[in-house]
């Protein structure tokens, strides 16, 4: 499975963002620091207010005055500026910055204006070609269009151009002004700390600054200090300011920081240009863009500190990561701590160590132990999705934990993504935990001679996955080593593409709306270097598309952003708080077939040689073989990590588990110790039937077995004394009540219960449909006991004076000889058929 992105095998060389952050990417990500550093700042005397910031700011005066006189000599023009309405603007190029546009159209505009988005109209490079000496943070890119740019708002327009001002409500200003606010933290840090910063990127929401403090660890108790003096430059409004240095001027503006030294020498071309942005007495390297000043952040806090190594390698500087978020009013920061209050109540470390649902231990780090009442939660949601497997017509399949490197050399993973897998050593041969089932699926379908008349062929595999995550990034379910997968590959003819998507699509639809979630589609298309003709492109997204369409989903395109080896569905979750979560995909691939050589036969017979084959840089591809076609893989998962998913239901039903999903389904509390074996009975037969039941036979008040029932979150309570034992009965409440929802015999409870379940999904009803049926069917009575030894009172058989068909039934049906002091009647009518019999 393709599902994530780090051990996708071609993301290092081939990944395309979308088009506007591929071409940042082209020019910022460049070369990259291979291996560890070591401690490269472990000599360092770290100190408060340090020298070297009042040092760096004389150096960037003097750089500022010379880039100002080079922007004085530029030759100025008038250039036109098209508003979003279709409006033009007057200015002039090099001076006229979209802040002047803006105070043109209002006021009010200019005092909300985040950031600026700029097309030129016409072929527009820039004057220069600028290069990132930053790390590279996914969370960093923009969403833009090909030739569109975000822009500061005091930055001079260099030509003719469409202007769009974005306030806070867009998402593209939200990342600006989260940025920006980390540059206002980095501030504090160094202020505070005399803290070497290397890294700090916007997130959604908020953001973090990841600095080196020497021997000194940043606690919660310094908060105070760090936003003390961050609201400090909040109040000094200072202007956000942009110069471009060479890569010379760089290195020396930043000679006390080996960290920046280290990432610039190495990302910088020789003779090349790259941006600086200033804000009070900070400065730092930075593509940008930012906020006009500092004033604009309102309300803010500091909200965690973590640890980190630099460039994530663990041989690397231990580096302090301090987390804030900011608002531009003081309700939206109000209204964010309520909602992180909210989710921290739900969060899953929490609610599943106070269920005793699960458990860490340092023997094992990343991998989750699952008790009792966890392995409940993640038997079930296996027989959910298994249980449709069958109807579906997928077959499952249990492939090797380990392979021979040989096989990640053929997928492509072992090139890029060794260092991120667990490779073993056996018998002086090499070989790897999977981290994905994707190649042994191939291999499972190259296994014997396929036909065209087999596809789709639907491969499942519960398939145990390691990944080899970095200690400081695991997060308890959300980030693991160990973890299971509902993964499925699809091979197919491409003229299934649009049905078999659809059925994917149905499938994903009907788990998600079990789970009550909000979810959204986006169809990612071809992006700049892609696998295929352009026509097998064309065809497979209008495919993707129809299927889409058929849905009867709303759905957006995200055009470009396809991965390199074929279009795909991402699917957008939303639980109970709103927060997004990817857990499901549906991803074509040309690829995999290709590396594997995956052929199936068609039914016409062709002499024609394959006219193109792929090369890699490792890897060329064989020709198919006349008659032959290569199939396209469908990768396919929707609970996606298993630990992922229980840890979002967690999260989202807040321990309040759905009663199908429930490891404890119902609580029977006894009245007294006189009826714990009557209780007792009933947890069986409710076990027999599949579902989860406990007595609470403790010596308690029943006002304490009910408060401890809806504290440890049964679903149903049934209390049983006296009058319940007599009429074979069960007195129901549910959770959230105290009262009751009625008294049932056990038949019609277990009726009640079944009624709880999910309904079936359309392709259930519609198998049941096609599926042979007789007019009559056994039916599997069930005896009430009380019922018939009050018939059996009256009359000597249960039709009447002479034994009948359904005395036989009943009889047989009785294991032994029910009680004589309960059922007198029955027991007498039991005992006379036995002798009969005998």
């Amino acid at each position: 499975m393709l599902l994530w992105r780090r051990l996708s095998p071609f993301n290092h060389k081939f990944r395309m963002h979308s088009t506007g952050e591929a071409r940042r990417a082209e020019k910022s990500t460049g070369p990259t620091i291979e291996g560890p550093l070591g401690k490269i700042a472990s000599n360092l005397q770290i100190e408060k207010h340090p020298a070297w910031s009042a040092v760096r700011l004389q150096k960037y005066e003097v750089l500022k005055q010379k880039y100002l006189a080079s922007l004085a000599g530029r030759e100025k023009h008038p250039i036109q500026v098209i508003l979003p309405d279709g409006s033009q603007k007057e200015g002039v190029s090099w001076q006229t910055t979209p802040l002047d546009i803006a105070k043109s159209i209002s006021h009010k505009l200019a005092e909300k204006a985040v950031v600026a988005r700029i097309r030129y109209t016409h072929d527009h490079q820039g004057a220069e070609q600028v290069f990132s000496g930053e790390i590279e943070d996914e969370s960093h890119h923009h969403e833009e269009d090909e030739k569109s740019q975000l822009y500061d708002m005091f930055r001079p327009l260099e030509g003719d151009c469409h202007l769009e001002i974005l306030t806070w409500e867009d998402d593209n200003a939200k990342t600006v002004f989260w940025h920006s606010s980390s540059h206002i933290l980095g501030a504090s840090l160094e202020d505070n700390f005399g803290a070497l910063l290397t890294n700090g990127p916007p997130l959604k929401p908020g953001y973090y600054y990841d600095s080196y403090t020497g021997e000194r660890a940043i606690k919660p108790e310094d908060f105070k200090e760090i936003q003390k003096k961050f609201d400090e430059l909040v109040s000094g409004k200072h202007p956000f300011e942009r110069i471009l240095l060479t890569k010379e001027e760089a290195l020396d503006l930043f000679d006390y920081n080996p960290f920046k030294v280290a990432l610039m020498r190495v990302k910088l071309p020789e003779n090349s240009l790259t941006s600086i942005y200033r804000c009070g007495p900070f400065i730092d390297l930075c593509t940008g863009p930012h906020l006009p000043h500092t004033g604009y952040v309102k309300a803010s806090s500091i909200t965690k500190n973590s640890s980190a190594y630099f460039l994530n390698n663990s041989e690397n500087d231990s580096l302090q990561r301090v987390y804030g978020i900011s608002f531009p009013i003081k309700k939206e920061l109000d209204e964010y701590i309520k909602f992180q209050e909210e989710a921290a109540q739900r969060d899953h470390r929490r609610v599943g160590t106070s269920q005793e649902l699960f458990f860490w231990h340092p023997y094992s780090p990343g991998s989750t132990f699952f008790t009792k009442h966890g392995t409940r939660i993640y038997n079930r949601l296996i027989e959910f999705i298994r249980a449709e497997y069958a109807v579906r017509g997928f077959i499952e399949v249990g492939t090797p934990n380990m392979f021979s490197s040989n096989l990640w050399k053929t997928s492509g993973h072992y090139q890029n993504y060794k260092d991120a897998m667990f490779m073993l050593d056996v018998e002086n041969q090499e070989f790897g935990l999977k981290p994905m089932n994707c190649p042994g699926h191939c291999l499972v379908f190259d296994s014997v001679m396929r036909s065209y008349r087999e596809l789709p062929l639907r491969v499942a595999e519960f398939g145990v996955l390691h990944r080899n995550e970095l200690s400081g990034t695991l997060t308890g379910l959300f980030r693991v080593r160990r973890f299971v997968q509902d993964d499925s590959h699809i091979f197919i003819r491409k003229d299934q593409i649009a049905s078999e998507v659809e059925n994917c699509l149905d499938f994903l639809c009907y788990v998600y709306d079990v789970f009550g979630f909000h979810y959204e589609f986006e169809l990612s298309t071809k992006p700049g270097k892609a696998l295929g003709s352009d026509e097998l492109w064309a065809d497979a997204e209008a495919q993707l598309a129809q299927a889409l369409d058929r849905s009867g989903k709303q759905w957006k395109l995200n055009p470009g952003d396809g991965a390199f080896y074929g279009p795909k569905i991402d699917i957008q979750v939303y639980d109970a708080l709103k927060r997004k979560h990817q857990c499901g995909t549906i991803q074509l691939d040309f690829n995999l077939p290709i590396r594997f050589d995956l052929q199936f036969k068609t039914d016409h017979v062709s002499q024609e040689e394959q006219q193109h084959l792929v090369e890699y840089t490792d890897f060329k591809e064989k020709p198919v073989k006349p008659g032959y076609e290569r199939p396209v893989i469908i990768h396919r998962a929707i609970l996606g990590s298993l630990e992922r998913m229980i840890g979002i239901l967690v999260e989202q039903t807040g321990g309040k588990w759905p009663f199908w999903l429930s490891p404890r389904q119902i609580a029977i509390l006894p009245i007294s110790d006189t009826y714990n074996e009557y209780a007792e009975q009933i947890k069986n037969r409710l076990t027999l039937e599949g579902f989860y039941a406990d007595v609470n036979s403790d010596s308690l008040s029943l006002k304490k077995k009910v408060r401890e029932a809806q504290l440890a979150q049964y679903n149903l309570i049934g209390v049983v004394g006296e009058q319940e034992s007599a009429n074979g009965t069960i007195d129901v409440r549910d959770r959230d009540s105290n009262k009751s929802i009625g008294k049932f015999t056990i038949a019609d409870f277990i009726v009640y219960m079944k009624s709880l379940l999910p309904p079936p999904s359309k392709a259930r009803i519609e198998l049941e449909r096609h599926s042979y049926c007789q007019e009559c069917v056994e039916v599997k009575q069930v005896i009430n006991f009380v019922d018939l030894n009050k018939q059996l009172e009256l009359q000597t058989y249960i039709k009447g004076d002479s034994v009948s068909e359904e005395d036989w039934k009943i009889y047989g049906s009785l294991k032994s000889a029910p009680s004589q002091e309960k059922y007198p009647h029955l027991h007498r009518w039991y005992l006379h058929l036995k002798s009969i019999a005998a």
